[in-house]
């Protein structure tokens, strides 16, 4: 018992010793050193810039149509079938990739006759349209007097446009002319206020397009043009934009 009285005795003794040595030092002692980084905010400075790049068209797009009224539905199915292979064929003779010809509307509606009597038939109403690609666009005058003349009575949706590849190629450009003007305004205004520019951080680019005309057109002929002028679309032109925004470090 007396062994163990003994042990911790000199137990207590030593953390007494070792406590007492950490206070004196903490009270008397050199102060320990503490390393501290401080991090300063970068601030920015963001312009914008615009591209344009003008573009003739080069491809057109245009919904050809025909309505029958008739009797029966066979009768008006039967006409409206027969004049939409003649167009058809009047479309490929003119150099039109089939891939290019898609239908976009079959319907059959009845007509209904008030006169004499409520829910009284009268005939069906048959309408179809189609949708042509004209992608050599000094075609698309001839495309269209020749589809009224083979039937279509309904022309509509004309749109005057660029072929894709071509766009993307005047979207770049666009892009380019958009950045080279925001550099070009960055240097100008941070000269005029004094900053100093660093890198750039940051880019942002509202979506590019083309705008495409829509031109209108008489969306009701006759049967038969009985001898009009023949068709006159003018392509004009087309505006490509696109806009940056450059974000740039100041010091």
């Amino acid at each position: 018992m007396m062994v163990m009285n003994t042990w911790i005795g000199r137990l207590v003794g030593s953390v007494v010793v070792i406590g007492t040595a950490i206070y004196l030092l903490m009270r008397f002692g050199p102060g320990i050193p503490v390393s501290s980084v401080v991090t300063q905010k970068q601030e920015m400075f963001s312009v914008s810039g615009e591209g344009k790049v003008t573009a003739v068209p080069d491809t057109g797009i245009v919904s050809l149509g025909i309505t029958i009224n008739r009797p029966t539905v066979k009768a008006a199915q039967t006409e409206v079938n027969t004049k939409i292979n003649s167009i058809t064929n009047e479309l490929k003779n003119s150099g039109i990739d089939p891939k290019d010809i898609k239908t976009e509307n079959y319907s059959v509606y009845p007509e209904y006759d008030y006169l004499q009597g409520p829910g009284r038939i009268s005939g069906y109403r048959v309408t179809t349209d189609i949708k042509v690609t004209v992608r050599q666009l000094e075609k698309l005058n001839e495309v269209i007097d020749k589809a009224t003349a083979a039937g279509a009575n309904t022309v509509s949706g004309i749109q005057l446009t660029v072929e894709e590849n071509r766009q993307k190629e005047l979207v770049q450009e666009a892009r380019e002319e958009a950045v080279k003007e925001a550099k070009a305004k960055a240097e100008s205004l941070a000269s005029a206020a004094g900053i100093t520019l660093g890198k750039i951080i940051n880019i942002q680019e509202n979506v590019p397009g083309a705008p495409v005309p829509m031109m209108a057109f008489d969306t009701a002929l006759k049967e038969s043009r009985g001898g009009g002028s023949a068709t006159d679309i003018q392509p004009g032109s087309t505006d490509i934009y696109s806009t940056v925004t450059l974000f740039y470090e100041t010091r």
